[in-house]
């Protein structure tokens, strides 16, 4: 049993309910706490923004979907309140976008798994892409010009 009401597919969420999972997933940045007003970006320019809802609607689990919203997704920031997990609530985040996204057309899914969560993507539908290397910018390597 996940313990939760709803997943919900939402245009904004509670500030201090997203710092907590942030927190709590070790993504909250110290610099963060001058100005969380980038949280509304986070989730308004996401295609697709799912929380998840406990029986007493306190949001325990989020997960967003950045897309063009025709062809390619990709699933990030899938979390679960310490307290909630194990529940499959982050599963049941991940199939809402999943279904959200198909029913918009776009089937080109992608993401990036912490080694420690390759088996739980795994079980969503998710295969390691052999030959491909995840890669993130590094602003101090960045040459510039064009």
């Amino acid at each position: 049993m996940s313990d939760i009401a709803s997943v919900e597919i939402v245009d904004s969420v509670e500030k201090n309910a997203f710092i907590t999972l942030y927190r709590e997933a070790g993504w909250w940045r110290e610099e963060y706490d001058k100005d969380p007003s980038f949280i509304d970006g986070i989730v308004s320019g996401s295609l697709l923004f799912a929380v998840a809802i406990s029986a007493d609607r306190q949001m325990v689990g989020m997960a967003r979907a950045v897309s063009d919203g025709c062809s390619d997704a990709y699933i990030q920031d899938v979390v679960v309140a310490r307290d909630f997990r194990g529940r499959g609530i982050g599963a049941r985040l991940e199939r809402r976008l999943i279904e959200e996204l198909l029913k918009r057309g776009v089937d080109w899914i992608g993401l990036i798994a912490e080694p420690e969560s390759v088996e739980f993507h795994r079980r969503q539908g998710f295969a390691v892409m052999e030959g491909h290397v995840p890669m993130l910018f590094n602003a101090s390597e960045f040459r510039g010009g064009s």
